[in-house]
């Protein structure tokens, strides 16, 4: 059956048409759109790109801050029958920026005001380019631009001098396995592929996310992600479109700092009932809420942290344990501390948030519990941009902590080993799966294509096991941890720890390739270093500073060794035995961090190749060695 992203739209305009589609604020107030008006935007600005030239199977780049503009104009891509190519507004235009464009051969660019500069200074290197279609008002265009609203304009002209249906038949002539768009992956192994999706592993996800959750007409979420994020295409915004719901996206600031102050502002005033997020967000909107209480005073901490291990203790690794045995002993105390304490911080998220969907990496184990006990589940999916994006994920239906969550239906799953064999429930090995959301390819790259997808299998590259139906995920194959004997451990889990219970490390990763250690390169938080050296009278200037600041991330890093108050989490031969201090932090600027923020492990071990080494020598094995005091020198 055909199923496009196009006639999912018209479904649900038929379905709801009087429904709030979109919701932006973009002066005092959040104003909404129907679907609709939102229909009649999109058929005027479709007719416009048609009008301008656009052909079935043209590339257009859509690069702009999350806005009604960007969930229109990729609409209306598809009405005229061209392909997306969403850029992340975080991509600088020499080379990242660039690349995309020339290798997608791109035509013609969506862009927002604030991201126009950025194709102006590469403009000469993109021939191919025919229009730039700008979404905010210019004082002047150069040769190739245009205001988005002379494409409305030339479209609600061309509909008048030609019959609706010609229009439309552009759109309906699409097919399920046509090209919907080239999503560019900022590999954590490699350089950047584009996975082609096509129009039905767009809705075949949709349709499988949905076998995991119950939404309905009612329902508003706010995108607080980038909406080049395949999540937050598929989870933040068709998900809802195929429900007659609501998305409302955050109000553009004046700079990106400004746009990030906003996020708290409108989740108050959109009231959410489901948040996207992943685990940047999530340590920060963790970090914000224990900021306040602290403001409150000590009785207040004391009571926030008490009501915390109760929440704990009576909710065990969620789902079916929660509340368990004599554990519903404390459900009278978990209540009273919900009403007295948890539900005055959920007000500050709109006061109906009923969960967090968490994606992008691991979410800490620690994390997850925090909002659980916190009233608002922060529920650990996984998936990748090949798979458009979900493979499984916990929900109110079904969750327990440190699991990935139940396979979305219907989709095949199998574990298998480094020869490919297919390896028995329990069994750790590489995830593979099959279904209609796994991708058509990557975009003119058929080795990478032939690697990754195997007789209509596709072979994730992530390290998991299955469990009584749940998937746990456990980290990138070729991330792992390799000792001199041959054992393999993945670091994701140990890395993310360090860094949650260490406020002296701000980035970390893991190292040993079959050496006789396991080491650290760590990124040290300096504001943190600071505050505890200032306590002693000393700072990072003088030589006695600087020591003791590498002794205060050793006993960080020491409470996870035996007798430590977290000993046991981790088997010790994984844990550092020493560390080479960085001076600066990993970065997308750099190239060590990618656009959903996971450090890129190759390029930061190339980058690092020679401290690696030192490591390894007699001097590098004692922490207080001459290039972690210099590093710290130059803090």
């Amino acid at each position: 059956m055909k199923k496009t992203l196009v006639d999912l739209f018209e479904g649900s305009v038929k379905q709801y048409p009087n429904n709030t589609f979109l919701l932006e604020k973009t002066k005092n107030r959040f104003e909404p759109s129907t679907y609709s008006q939102v229909q009649e935007q999109v058929y005027t600005l479709g007719a416009g790109l048609v009008a301008l030239g656009v052909k079935k199977g043209n590339h257009m780049a859509l690069l702009s801050e999350g806005r009604n503009a960007w969930i229109i104009g990729e609409l209306s891509m598809f009405y005229a029958g061209a392909t997306n190519v969403p850029l992340s507004i975080k991509l600088e235009e020499v080379n990242d920026l660039q690349f995309r464009l020339q290798h997608a051969d791109v035509k013609y660019i969506m862009v927002s005001g604030h991201q126009l500069k950025k194709i102006r200074s590469i403009m000469e290197k993109l021939p191919l380019v025919e229009k730039v279609i700008v979404f905010d008002q210019q004082p002047a265009y150069e040769e190739k631009e245009v205001f988005i609203g002379e494409v409305q304009k030339i479209g609600k002209d061309w509909l008048q001098t030609h019959p609706l249906e010609e229009f439309l038949a552009i759109g309906q002539s699409l097919q399920n396995d046509d090209n919907a768009t080239i999503t560019y992956t900022s590999g954590t192994t490699a350089d950047p592929k584009g996975v082609i999706l096509t129009h039905r592993n767009y809705t075949a996800n949709v349709e499988q996310s949905l076998s995991c959750m119950d939404i309905d007409a009612t329902w508003r979420t706010l995108i607080i992600l980038p909406l080049d994020h395949c999540f937050a295409h598929v989870v933040g915004f068709y998900i809802f479109m195929s429900k007659g719901a609501s998305v409302a996206t955050v109000q553009v600031g004046r700079t990106g700092m400004e746009t990030l102050k906003n996020i708290p502002v409108n989740i108050k005033e959109v009231k959410p009932y489901l948040i996207l997020s992943v685990p940047a967000l999530a340590k920060n909107f963790k970090k914000n809420i224990e900021q306040a209480i602290h403001a409150k005073g000590k009785t207040a901490v004391y009571l926030f942290k008490l009501a915390l291990r109760t929440g704990y203790a009576y909710n065990g690794d969620g789902g079916d344990d929660r509340g368990r045995g004599l554990r519903f002993l404390l459900k009278p105390l978990v209540a009273l501390f919900d009403k007295l304490l948890f539900a005055k911080i959920r007000t500050n998220f709109g006061g109906e948030l009923r969960f967090f969907v968490g994606g992008g990496a691991l979410l800490d184990k620690d994390l997850q519990k925090f909002y659980y006990a916190i009233g608002m589940p922060m529920y650990q999916g996984y998936g990748l941009s090949e798979a458009t994006p979900v493979i499984s994920t916990n929900g109110p239906r079904r969750h327990r902590f440190g699991s990935s969550g139940v396979l979305v239906q219907p989709l095949d799953l199998k574990i298998c080993d480094t020869e490919g064999q297919e390896l028995p429930e329990g069994e750790k090995g590489e995830i593979v799966v099959r279904g209609e959301n796994v991708m058509a390819g990557y975009w003119k790259n058929p080795q990478s294509t032939a690697d990754t997808l195997r007789d209509g299998w596709l072979y994730t590259g992530d390290m998991g096991y299955m469990k009584n139906g749940l998937l746990f995920v456990l980290g990138r194959f070729k991330s792992l941890l390799i000792s001199s004997d041959g054992e393999k451990y993945s670091p994701e889990g140990i890395e993310e720890a360090l860094m949650e219970h260490s406020s002296a490390i701000s980035q970390l990763l893991l190292y040993n390739n079959q050496c006789p250690y396991t080491v650290a390169l760590i990124v040290p938080n300096k504001e943190a270093l600071k505050k505890l050296l200032a306590q002693q009278s000393l700072d990072l200037q003088s030589e006695k500073g600087r020591e003791e600041a590498i002794h205060i991330i050793r006993k960080q890093i020491d409470r996870f060794r035996k007798d430590g108050d977290m000993a046991s989490l981790f088997p010790e031969r994984w844990l550092p035995a020493t560390f080479a201090i960085l001076h600066e932090p990993w970065t997308e600027q750099n190239g060590l961090v990618n656009s959903t923020m996971k450090i890129v492990r190759g390029k930061v071990e190339k980058a690092c190749a020679g401290r690696i080494i030192h490591l390894f020598t007699a001097e590098g094995k004692n922490p207080v060695n001459t290039e972690n005091l210099k590093s710290l020198g130059n803090a």
